[in-house]
């Protein structure tokens, strides 16, 4: 199961776009509300999530995907979830994706691949240099701050070729 946690201020395009594609590839791929809400993307749109933290059982997840802009970022830095999901998915010798200014959560966790990603102002100097861990995190610095449609495509088919 591939799972995409969603919080306020994470973008739509770019989280959505690969969670298309990953379906579209037969992928059982849920999106799980952190904050007990519908969330609310950076540019208003209310998404429905398939399922709450609860839900889910982690042991079963081959991937997880963090989206998000800038709120949506520190959203999912500060919440007790994420760092469950990442020991989990760790643990099962799964992947973890970022999308947008995600990479800055596991910047943060020493979890973020050797090369420079870009991300918003203020952060790099806490991505750059930090070293990647077994559990193969997947970033790519042109898709942190990516606003267009073709980079999230590009973006969702590496994930799903990394699943095949």
């Amino acid at each position: 199961m591939i799972i995409v946690l969603l919080a306020d201020g994470f973008e739509e395009l770019e989280a959505l776009t690969p969670v298309d594609i990953l379906r579209r590839a037969g992928h059982n791929v849920k999106t799980v509300g952190i904050g007990g809400k519908i969330p609310v993307g950076s540019h208003g749109i209310p998404v429905v999530c398939d399922s709450l933290p609860e839900d889910i059982d982690l042991s079963k997840v081959d991937m997880a995907i963090f989206p998000g802009g800038m709120p949506g970022s520190l959203n999912l830095d500060a919440s007790p979830y994420t760092d469950k999901v990442i020991e989990a998915v760790t643990e099962n010798g799964g992947r973890l994706a970022a999308i947008c200014a995600a990479p800055l959560v596991f910047g943060r966790r020493g979890l973020l691949k050797g090369k420079r990603a870009t991300c918003f102002p203020g952060f790099e100097g806490e991505l750059v240099g930090a070293l990647v861990t077994d559990s193969a995190v997947v970033t790519d610095g042109n898709i942190t701050t990516a606003r267009d449609f073709r980079a999230a495509m590009e973006f969702g088919d590496e994930l799903a070729n990394l699943l095949k």
